[in-house]
């Protein structure tokens, strides 16, 4: 489930320190030659000053403006550059500043494992302190599936892990493949899945037209805001759904198809063990038991199916506000037992069930929004998404084709039930794993 009022976190953005992005223009103009003048401008004193921030040997205070430490504190930029050390190993020098004059810049710095990407600006009335920095792509030197799976394996708590082709042959990272995963807002690839089954069989087809109807979810998406009649496509609700997290058009869609056919679409898929998600939760069942009374929430924890189907059914009895949903998802890990589950080898299950169904507008949608950088992309003729998130819980799922029209899959899940995730640690380790030589 993507995490209450947060937007989804693309890998386009992997790593950002910035209180407004640097252009892609800017970003893109470090693969140019580096101009011939080294002359020690302003911009490339800080920018040699931010090799000396990310190894933690300069005092950040000195370097960056106030505005910006205001969005990024220190703490904040101190845990990240230790992840970027981590990944990729210590700052080395700067790779390249582009143009190496004037007050914004593509910035380019070797690691010992990496180029990390992307661009700078200073302001000149704050004397030329750092007020953006914005790392896109990270191209890892040298790189290995050994060193990932290791990587990997450090992150706190439990991790599940399948990388490979999809035809024959042995995974090339694969690290408990099997263990049953919190899938955060993945599990809207099985809503997609029944409904594109109910769109093969002839039931229903993708400009089928619905209303929104009167419940609405809670964020992440926009559809809760719009009024109850709006009528909208099968289609719109998917691609709502799958492109932008939307948790107003899932439920509607698991609505529409009722939640016991999309429950046999999971069962379809080869699911491992399909009982974990029964009953089959909404978006909006999931926060009203997370963010309601404890007692309930602790009665369907340990109650059979008969009775979590009961509370289900009065779940709508305590009325609960947006700030209160938003409080309860505030105070970190929550109920991660109470989730949709699927070992990261139950989704690769499901990508292939998706691929012999040959639904070809179904795979459209899940490339809708990609979230992959340009970088990590290259060697990728067709990319598919669907990824999700909820304090300690992250899982990131990718359906993939190479040049040669070979299909892969990379899907990753992280839970950690004492404390919140950084996010970015596991979406640089999956653009390191997209870059891999093929």
């Amino acid at each position: 489930m993507n995490q209450l009022n947060a937007h989804a976190r693309t890998l386009a953005a992997a790593l950002v320190l910035a209180l407004a992005p640097v252009t892609a223009a800017a970003a893109q103009e470090a693969d140019t030659a580096q101009s011939e003048s080294r002359e020690q401008t302003p911009i490339l004193m800080r920018a040699e000053q931010v090799v000396a921030v990310i190894n933690g040997e300069a005092n950040a205070a000195d370097i960056f403006t106030d505005g910006f430490l205001a969005a990024v504190p220190i703490a904040q930029l101190e845990t990240i550059s230790a992840q970027l050390t981590g990944q990729f190993g210590r700052a080395l020098a700067v790779e390249a500043v582009n143009p190496p004059s004037g007050n914004r810049s593509a910035l380019a710095i070797r690691m010992e494992r990496a180029i990390a990407r992307g661009g700078i600006a200073i302001d000149p009335a704050d004397e030329n302190r750092v007020s953006e920095l914005l790392f896109q792509n990270f191209e890892p030197i040298d790189d290995t599936p050994e060193k990932i799976v290791a990587d990997l394996s450090a992150l706190p708590g439990s991790v599940s892990t399948w990388f490979g082709p999809l035809g024959e042959g042995e995974p090339v990272i694969a690290i408990e493949p099997d263990a049953q995963m919190p899938l955060g807002s993945t599990f809207k690839l099985y809503v997609l899945a029944a409904l594109a089954d109910e769109i093969a069989s002839g039931t229903r087809d993708w400009d089928d037209v619905v209303t929104l109807g009167d419940t609405r979810s809670f964020p992440s998406g926009m559809m809760q805001d719009w009024p109850k009649d709006a009528p909208v496509t099968l289609h719109t609700l998917a691609a709502m759904m799958v492109s932008v997290s939307d948790n107003t058009a899932t439920d509607a869609l698991i609505a529409e198809l009722g939640r016991d056919a999309v429950f046999e679409a999971l069962v379809a898929s080869g699911h491992s063990e399909p009982t974990r998600n029964a009953p089959f939760l909404t978006t909006r069942e999931m926060f009203l038991l997370k963010g309601g009374p404890q007692e309930r929430l602790a009665a369907y924890q340990s109650g059979d199916h008969d009775r979590r189907e009961a509370i289900l059914a009065q779940i709508e009895t305590v009325p609960l506000d947006a700030a209160e949903i938003e409080a309860a998802f505030r105070q970190g890990p929550r109920a991660l037992d109470i989730e949709w589950f699927a070992s990261t080898a139950d989704v690769v299950s499901l990508f292939r069930n998706f691929l012999d169904t040959g639904n070809e507008e179904a795979l459209a949608i899940m490339a809708i929004n990609p979230s992959i950088t340009d970088n990590a992309r290259h060697g990728w003729r067709y990319v598919g998404y669907k990824g999700g998130s909820e304090p300690g819980v992250l899982h990131l799922a990718w359906l993939l084709e190479d040049e040669a029209g070979q299909r892969h899959a990379l899907v990753l899940g992280w839970k950690n039930e004492d404390a919140n995730l950084e996010q970015s640690a596991l979406e640089v380790i999956a653009q390191r794993i997209l870059s891999l030589p093929r």
